[in-house]
């Protein structure tokens, strides 16, 4: 197995320090520098005590910036290791974790962004199915902006986190397309949001007004901004 040893599939958040001035600006405003921070930290606390209860897969924190190592060292306690973003652009940053994990002998690999409603685990389950038995090479999860708020591979395929513009809205289209003229098999999962804009934490609203028990940090975080005509 090399560095790690089994299970063979591992999982990988993608997240930076939830700082204000470096966190989910796009949401200011409405939201205050301090309070887009306040929601980054509430979604990445939801998502990682809900992929805890994930058998079956080692878990990962790529993080950034290397000042706030101490800060997701916190998560071991929870299971996860944590190393850092190596990369100028989004695609070197997730080129580079992918090629980590690999190298230490991970065969199933699936990363996503912190930024994301906290994923039922069967979405894991399915995607780890279909890379484990061979059905697909790639694995993603389209995004309502036109992204994808999750991808998994067996091997890494580094084409497809080149020459890509990541602020467009055809960055799924384009993926796909790659993959397609590579020749590599590819699945879908079902549609999800990151939270990027006002539509998106409206809907992010509705999503935790039903009660939504593995999302407990963000809800009550949404009724405060609710209460500060933020939402």
């Amino acid at each position: 197995m090399g560095l790690f040893q089994q299970p063979a599939n591992a999982l990988i958040v993608m997240t930076k320090a939830p700082e204000p001035g470096q966190s989910k600006t796009r949401l200011v405003p409405p939201l205050s520098f301090a309070e887009a921070a306040d929601l980054a930290r509430a979604l990445l606390l939801d998502q990682l005590n809900n992929l805890a209860q994930l058998s079956g897969a080692r878990l990962f924190i790529a993080f950034t910036p290397e000042t706030a190592a101490g800060f997701f060292e916190r998560f071991a306690a929870q299971g996860f290791a944590s190393f850092l973003q190596q990369g100028h652009s989004l695609g070197e940053r997730m080129s580079h974790a992918f090629q980590y994990l690999f190298d230490g002998g991970f065969g199933n690999i699936i990363l996503i962004g912190s930024d994301l409603p906290a994923l039922s685990l069967a979405l894991f389950d399915q995607a780890y199915a279909w890379l484990g038995h061979g059905e697909a090479d790639v694995v993603l999860g389209p995004s309502t902006d036109g992204g994808y708020y999750l991808i998994g591979m067996n091997r890494l395929i580094s084409d497809i986190f080149q020459d890509m513009s990541w602020s467009r809205d055809d960055v799924l289209a384009r993926t796909t397309e790659k993959l397609a003229g590579l020749g590599v098999r590819y699945e879908l999962l079902p549609l999800g949001y990151d939270i990027d804009t006002s539509e998106d934490l409206r809907r992010l609203q509705s999503h935790c007004d039903q009660r939504d028990v593995s999302m407990k940090n963000t809800a009550t975080l949404l009724h405060e901004l609710r209460r500060r005509g933020k939402v």
